[in-house]
């Protein structure tokens, strides 16, 4: 994991500090992909509440439905599949997951976990936790840099450019490492469940959403549904590990739907190119 630390960041900013800030104004592309997100993650969350299971669990459940690997695979895939037109959606999608919806998440399983019934103190937590976050900062970073209308200097894009092509090696590293470690007895169905919403549920509502109820232009429809189609990313498993919850379902569902993604995913590409 240490090792896939400064690459994803560095190659969201390496992006948005090349994105001009009218690209990101897209507000159709954020309908489209945000509420596909979002209503799978409410969905799980809910089911999961009325099957028993405790806010933080059924919050990082919600998150393994609806959490695409938009940065690690989202962003390479897109620049392979669809040219560098895509990465502006690209990226709208990566602060959308990691920023937003991540977001959300902590503060429910914050909600969840806190013990005293102080507000403050739990929104303090997330706040800290916000901040923190070295995918937020850089893509923030990256962004402002781009307002500015400077140039990365050439020693800097060199360095960008390396840490940011060991992204996608360093996430395959790191996820052996998270699954590599997990013994514990899997819940088959629960997994089955999670991974259906994510590889079929998912990208069938943001399809819908995005070429028939938004209307958006080709390029940035067939982006979103190929992102949303995205195995689940490591995300969810770092929440897991972090606030010491229940991690063996995560590993499973990011495991199987990272296995059956390279069908679903390829089927999907298959289709819109």
């Amino acid at each position: 994991m240490y090792l896939a630390l400064p690459a994803l960041p560095a190659l969201l900013f390496d992006i948005m500090a090349k994105t001009p800030w009218s690209s990101l104004d897209q507000p159709a592309f954020i309908a489209a992909f945000g509420i596909g997100s979002a209503a799978v993650f409410i969905v799980t969350l809910v089911v999961r509440l009325m099957q028993s299971r405790h806010l933080a669990d059924a919050s990082i459940d919600g998150l393994n439905a609806a959490y695409p690997n938009t940065g690690f695979v989202g962003l390479p895939l897109c620049l392979l599949a669809f040219g560098k037109e895509s990465l502006a959606p690209a990226v709208i999608a990566t602060i959308i997951t990691v920023c937003v919806l991540f977001a959300v998440a902590i503060v429910l399983i914050e909600l969840g976990l806190q013990t005293e019934k102080r507000l403050s103190a739990t929104f303090g937590r997330v706040g800290l936790s916000l901040i923190k976050n070295p995918l937020l900062v850089a893509s923030i970073a990256g962004a402002l840099f781009s307002g500015s209308g400077m140039q990365v200097p050439e020693g800097g894009e060199a360095l960008l450019k390396l840490l940011g092509g060991a992204a996608s090696p360093c996430a395959l590293v790191a996820l052996g490492l998270f699954l590599g470690p997990k013994g514990e007895a899997q819940s088959v169905k629960t997994t089955s469940a999670l991974v259906t919403l994510k590889l079929f549920a998912q990208p069938i509502l943001t399809w819908w959403l995005a070429f028939h109820l938004f209307g958006l232009p080709p390029l940035w429809s067939k982006t979103a549904v190929i992102l949303s189609a995205l195995p689940t990313g490591t995300g969810p498993f770092m929440l897991a590990e972090f606030y010491d919850c229940e991690g063996g379902v995560t590993s499973s569902a990011i495991l199987f739907s990272t296995v059956v993604s390279l069908i679903t995913v390829t089927f999907c590409l298959t289709v819109l190119i």
